[in-house]
């Protein structure tokens, strides 16, 4: 016969139980927390991308809504105070319900963690005047000439084309 821990008495926390099937059914219309993450420029506006980084989404304890909780330095925390219910709205219209009810700011000193010091600026787009050689767009080609599908066969130069540039850097 065994015995059950004491320190649970057989019971567990109705939201621990219920927390990843509303994750999934959150996921299931259409919000993904790593989207936020990925596409935070596009969905924030380039302003407030500069100043903040989405840390964390949390659902509370009854499951209604989720809390955002967005990085920022001291300096700019008072401004991204004020924007909040601007950044909600944003959000929410990128995944066209309210699937974030609250935003909260966390601030950070500005020497940072471990690296010395925080950055909150996003990685430049390339350049497009920037073309490759013709002997790396030709093998590109190459590879991809089999391909029916012009669209599949313009990305697939286009890939080709960024690999063969990265293995020759």
């Amino acid at each position: 016969m065994s015995q059950r821990p004491r320190n649970k008495k057989g019971f567990a926390r109705t939201s621990s139980l219920l927390q990843g099937q509303i994750r999934r059914a959150s996921e299931s219309r259409g919000f993904a927390q790593s989207r936020v993450l990925t596409h935070w420029p596009e969905i924030a506006g380039e302003d407030v991308a500069a100043i903040s980084r989405p840390v964390d989404i949390s659902y509370a304890k009854g499951g209604f809504g989720a809390t955002l909780t967005l990085l920022t330095t001291g300096a700019q925390a008072p401004m991204l105070e004020m924007q909040k219910e601007q950044i909600r709205a944003k959000v929410n219209a990128v995944y066209g319900y309210n699937a974030i009810a609250r935003v909260r700011v966390t601030q950070t000193a500005a020497t940072g963690f471990s690296e010395g010091r925080v950055s909150f600026e996003h990685r430049p787009k390339a350049a497009a005047d920037t073309a490759p050689p013709p002997e790396v767009v030709s093998r590109a080609r190459e590879t991809a000439k089999g391909v029916s599908d012009d669209g599949l066969r313009a990305a697939l130069e286009r890939l080709a084309t960024n690999v063969i540039s990265k293995a020759k850097g």
